[in-house]
């Protein structure tokens, strides 16, 4: 026989085995979900992605709008009603036969 079974110590030394082995299992769990890079971090991550990609789509089109606008305003294809039509907006300028409703 062994002499571990004769003392005990046997069952002592599986029962500490098994509750470090879940202490384990149980700290690699909550790791796994709770953690830095875990499961849930995960879906953070994952809805800032979509939120930030519907803000960039949102900031392209501003930008597409605003491009057009200077682009009527360059020398190569001036648009002279554009180019009246912001000086009246910006600068509030007006014909003296022509009456401003703000």
């Amino acid at each position: 026989m062994h002499p571990e079974s004769e003392t005990g110590w046997g069952h002592v030394g599986g029962a500490i085995f098994a509750t470090v082995l879940i202490a384990m299992m149980g700290y690699l769990t909550f790791a796994a979900l709770q953690g830095e890079h875990g499961l849930f971090r995960l879906f953070q991550v994952e809805a800032q992605e979509i939120r930030l990609r519907a803000e960039l789509q949102q900031v392209q089109a501003e930008r597409a709008v605003i491009a057009n606008k200077t682009h009527g305003l360059s020398d190569a294809t001036l648009d002279l009603d554009l180019l009246d039509e912001q000086a009246r907006k910006v600068l509030g300028l007006a014909r003296a036969d022509e009456i401003l409703i703000r």
